[in-house]
């Protein structure tokens, strides 16, 4: 059971080391790119929250995208920029599927982004009674 956990906290560990990566390459080529019209869809959080259920994010992530170490990591509030959360979903490491172009479309991926990024950040633990 040990090795399991070692084992799972490590693909958690390679997967945030491989997003922090791919985030900083994006980054650094927008940095290289500064066109002012990225390409990126306009994103709908509403529509983007039906479409994560339709994809069945929230079978790894949660509904609310708050993750699990178990099943996925925690993707919202505060997303990664919606290059990196593209590059990754299409290309994934671990355990995720890769979802290309035919199975999710970038306007698709833009609703999620928006759907996550409309996520509320929740409240502080100090200010929750019942952790008083």
């Amino acid at each position: 059971m040990k090795t399991y956990r070692r084992c799972r906290y490590v693909v958690i560990l390679a997967v945030t080391m491989t997003l922090i990566l791919v985030t900083t390459r994006v980054n650094s080529q927008n940095a290289a790119n500064p066109s002012g019209s990225s390409g990126v869809p306009a994103g709908n959080a509403a529509r983007g929250k039906r479409v994560y259920v339709k994809y069945g994010c929230y079978e790894c992530h949660g509904r609310e995208a708050q993750g699990s170490p178990a099943t996925g990591p925690r993707l919202g509030p505060d997303p990664f920029p919606y290059e990196a959360f593209s590059q990754y979903v299409r290309s994934p490491a671990g355990q995720m599927p890769p979802y290309t172009k035919k199975v999710v479309s970038d306007q698709d991926l833009a609703d999620i982004c928006a759907f996550l990024e409309s996520l509320p950040h929740p409240p502080a633990a100090n200010t929750i009674p019942l952790l008083q």
